[in-house]
């Protein structure tokens, strides 16, 4: 009798969440950046927020130490969170003093509407909700970053080498970036395994109001949105 294959949680999410994530991976702003002919301004109102924007992202990792139930999964988000800390941001304050932004200045920086939405979102969702709830929150930047890493390195590989913006395409390409996206996909079905279709949906709806808050990040950076006042 020939055996039929469960679809994983992660492919689910992954199918479903194409048109989202294709508008993503075609908005203007990846697009440029890849191509290396994204306007500094631009750029430089991305650095800022998404600094402070990792700020709080940063907090999951932290939720996450405190529900995770056993010591190997509060280790993983400990190290997550220090590679985000250490890693991540560090990417941030290299290139920001690369733009002529100092350290300060980055630090000195407000969320705009769309940030302070979106990082609200994912922190009520974390501290009110379940572990697999945050990492429902948790995986798409992650996930998706992953991914248009990878993409613009396809697509735009051969102009890499007179990118000024190569340094973010190899960043979000690497091996490094790429496992800690990897554990949490893995993690997210593990965590759904056998759960109820009424909690895959609210773990689905998550995984998807985060990826419309990422095509908003996007956009809010190309057009450097920020308070009417």
């Amino acid at each position: 009798m020939e055996m039929v294959k469960t679809k994983r949680f992660t492919e689910r999410l992954f199918e479903n969440v194409q048109p989202i994530w294709e508008k993503n991976h075609n908005h203007p702003f990846v697009q440029e950046l890849g191509k290396g002919i994204l306007d500094e301004e631009k750029f430089i109102h991305y650095l800022k927020q998404d600094y402070v924007y990792l700020i709080d992202y940063s907090k999951l990792f932290a939720v996450g130490v405190i529900k995770a139930n056993d010591l190997e999964t509060m280790g993983k988000f400990a190290k997550i969170l220090h590679e985000t800390l250490h890693f991540e941001m560090e990417l941030h304050r290299i290139f920001a003093a690369e733009f002529g932004i100092s350290r300060e200045e980055l630090e000195a920086t407000k969320p705009t509407p769309v940030n302070l939405a979106y990082t609200r979102y994912m922190l009520n969702v974390a501290q009110n909700g379940s572990l697999p709830e945050v990492v429902s929150c948790l995986l798409p930047c992650a996930w998706d970053y992953w991914e248009i890493g990878k993409l613009l390195r396809k697509q735009y590989g051969e102009l890499l080498s007179t990118n000024r913006y190569a340094k973010w395409v190899e960043t979000y390409d690497s091996e490094t970036f790429g496992n800690g996206a990897k554990w949490l996909i893995e993690l997210m079905d593990e965590l759904a395994e056998g759960k109820p279709e009424r909690e895959l949906a609210v773990l689905e709806e998550h995984f998807q109001m985060t990826s419309k808050y990422e095509y908003l990040f996007w956009d809010m950076n190309y057009y450097k949105q920020d308070w009417p006042i």
